[in-house]
């Protein structure tokens, strides 16, 4: 599989050089120049099949014989080693629960699957390279925990100051060996603005070799493939007919979606479940993008107001607004609905939400309320108690604390502030 610049269609680039690079020299996002489709057979008889191999026959188009059989199979395997459960709710709404893996939140998956192709690329290499990313609160954690002692990868992570949960930001920096944080004064939109700016510098790449784990990263983006199959595999039976809301930040999740749909997984609709960071609602109503500044919300990980992915949905459907709105929804909804919801569904079913999974159960509400018919799943992205100090109080002391999470508390916190400001980080990068 080769894959191409959404910025300049003529730069292409093996799936190897595509995950080293994380992205392609002109700044564009790197995209499968095919996109392959799945054997019927497999998705009518997806209940016969392990997750494992789901897993392994879902990406293994995307990566050719880059990466040999077993050694695929094996990163996979590491990959889907906990649960993927779907709860239901009420009626027709149901909860796949994302936040079974080590760091309880759903980038645990693409993180590992990152860091298992990585780490095979640069098996025999000499010159380590370092994994540059923002993150918005959940990506942070995820990848350090992923990419963990690693050999040949340094891993540098930016998160906004102030702006990510007390857990999120123990999870991220207090893992220490070859885990560094950045806590930058700025939004994460000045994270990854930085990032950005980071590859595209001579400088520091003549300095030292750079990639990215942010859903920007192929190998990030396409395995959150796994878990809508993985979904569609419990609901089959029962519920043919299936929409899926998404919490959405910076887009990879519902895009990964979106692209298991289109090699042939069988999904109604998608609905993008955003907080009052709005700019992909307000586009999907007036054809204009025109992002803002991001606002800080409960739902601190989708604070987000360019979404870098969201090229990769236009991209699925040819840039053409009508056929992406025939099978695309967003809605955006307010931090008073959200804690509303959070309050309202502990005490009406029992469910305990975090303020991410919140926003998608309340865009998948209003969606099938003009769609009776069909059944509806939102994914509840991070366990709540990554957001207990902001949850709202009728409902805080209800939340359930996993005991491998009461450790983290208690360790120190090693993180380096630097300013919203590109050199301050150039300058640290080279020192």
């Amino acid at each position: 599989m080769q894959y191409f610049s959404l910025q300049d269609p003529q730069h292409k680039a093996s799936f190897e050089t595509a995950v080293v690079q994380g992205i392609a020299p002109d700044k564009g996002l790197y995209f499968p120049e095919q996109i392959p489709s799945l054997d019927p057979d497999f998705i009518t008889n997806l209940h016969a099949y392990t997750d494992h191999e789901i897993g392994y026959e879902v990406i293994r188009p995307f990566i050719g014989d880059e990466i040999p059989e077993e050694a695929l199979r094996k990163i996979v395997r590491d990959t889907l080693h906990f649960p993927f459960p779907v709860q239901k709710v009420t009626g027709h709404l149901y909860a796949l629960e994302l936040f079974h893996g080590p760091t309880l939140a759903f980038k645990d998956v693409g993180a590992r699957f990152m860091a298992g192709c990585l780490g095979y690329f640069r098996r025999n290499s000499s010159q380590p390279v370092t994994v540059l990313v923002a993150t918005s609160g959940d990506t942070g954690g995820a990848v350090a925990s992923g990419f963990y002692n690693v050999p040949g990868v340094d891993v540098v992570i930016l998160y906004p100051s102030g702006k990510v949960s007390t857990l999120q930001e123990k999870q991220l920096t207090t893992l220490g060996g070859n885990i560094r944080a950045l806590e930058i004064q700025g939004t994460f939109d000045d994270c990854q603005r930085m990032v950005k700016t980071a590859f595209l510098d001579a400088d520091i790449q003549r300095y030292r070799q750079l990639t990215s784990a942010n859903s920007i990263n192929v190998a990030r983006w396409l395995p959150q493939m796994f878990y809508y199959f993985l979904a569609y595999k419990q609901m089959k039976a029962a519920h043919p007919r299936l929409v899926f809301a998404v919490p959405s930040g910076n887009f990879g999740n519902i895009c990964a979606g979106m692209m298991a749909a289109a090699i042939g997984l069988p999904v109604s609709h998608f609905v993008a479940a955003t907080n009052v960071n709005d700019t992909v609602p307000r586009f999907m109503h007036s054809g204009k993008y025109e992002p803002g500044k991001a606002v800080p919300t409960l739902s601190n990980a989708m604070d987000v107001a360019d979404p870098s992915n969201f090229v990769r949905i236009l991209q699925l459907f040819g840039n053409n607004l009508p056929s992406l709105r025939e099978k695309f929804t967003a809605l955006s909804f307010t931090d008073k609905d959200t804690a509303r919801t959070i309050e309202q569904v502990w005490k009406e079913n029992h469910y305990m939400l975090d303020p991410h999974g919140a926003v998608g159960y309340l865009g998948l509400q209003q969606y099938l309320a003009s769609a009776p018919e069909l059944t509806g799943v939102f994914l509840e992205t991070a366990h709540p108690v990554k957001f207990e100090d902001t949850a709202p109080r009728a409902v805080r002391d209800e939340i359930h604390t996993p005991p491998r999470v009461m450790s983290l508390y208690g360790r120190e916190k090693t993180a380096t502030l630097l300013p919203a400001d590109y050199t301050a980080l150039k300058n640290w990068l080279m020192r």
